[in-house]
């Protein structure tokens, strides 16, 4: 599948797609708190992406069950809603999709639960970092590694790992799309090292763990957690490549 290069029309609508989806992000940050339930999370997100004029993108993708995917504590990515409560010191990740009009925001953020411990909140923080890192390179003329890079130095300098079986992917019409954007440098990884250009949009998302980067999958089929139980968190934004710096498209307050 071709890299899809789109028209200023489709990068109005990936705005709009992107402010949605970011203030999915920002209604479930708000309501982290111990106590809450993630059922009641994934609630409020469903009802503020309609009411936007939006669908939830992960509603369903692939058979997901939720509009909004919430990890906790060692789980890495794609943890379902439901009954469990919120306890003071959990890490939470959020990880959102709005499809407005045919077009997708996709972004997520890592989020302290009340007092977290000062580890849990440099993995936060370096997590999210990283992110800023990677997209310095996220220029036209550069490469999808140099984005990766960028991530993997500033991270394993701090002696956390990056995850390796799930990475960061074009974005736009399908949430899915490509290229594949990796947070680590791997030159023999199917699918080549494209060079960015004007108008791609792509989405970089560092998954970022304590201990080791190995992962495995529930018996639920989706949440991923990691092989030795210790945090990850999880921060990402869909951004377009410009003739300059890349523009972020889910922005938000507390981005």
């Amino acid at each position: 599948m071709a890299i899809v290069i789109k028209s200023q029309r489709d990068i109005d609508l990936m705005r709009k797609a992107g402010r949605i989806a970011a203030g999915a992000r920002s209604v479930a940050r708000q309501m982290v708190e111990p106590g809450v339930t993630t059922k009641a999370i994934n609630k409020e997100v469903f009802h503020y992406i309609k009411k936007s004029g939006a669908e939830p993108t992960f509603l369903g993708y692939g058979g997901f069950p939720a509009s909004v995917c919430i990890s906790v504590n060692e789980q890495v990515i794609h943890g379902i809603p439901g009954s469990r409560k919120l306890k003071e010191g959990d890490i939470v990740s959020i990880d959102v999709g709005a499809t407005y009009r045919g077009f997708v925001g996709d972004c997520a953020m890592t989020v302290p639960c009340g007092q977290c411990s000062d580890e849990a909140l440099r993995l936060i923080r370096e997590t999210r970092q990283s992110f800023f890192e990677g997209i310095r390179y996220a220029r036209s003329g550069n490469r999808v590694s140099d984005i990766s890079a960028g991530v993997q130095t500033y991270i394993e300098a701090r002696g956390f790992s990056l995850v390796r079986d799930y990475v960061g992917h074009g974005v736009g019409a399908k949430m899915h799309e490509e290229p594949e954007v990796p947070n680590f440098v791997d030159k023999d990884r199917k699918g080549g090292n494209p060079r960015l250009m004007p108008c791609m949009t792509i989405a970089v998302e560092p998954m970022v763990n304590a201990g080791v980067w190995q992962v495995k999958v529930l018996d639920d089929g989706w949440t991923v957690v990691t092989a030795d139980g210790k945090l990850s968190a999880h921060y990402e934004n869909s951004i377009l490549i410009t003739d300059g710096e890349p523009e972020i498209l889910t922005m938000s307050d507390d981005l």
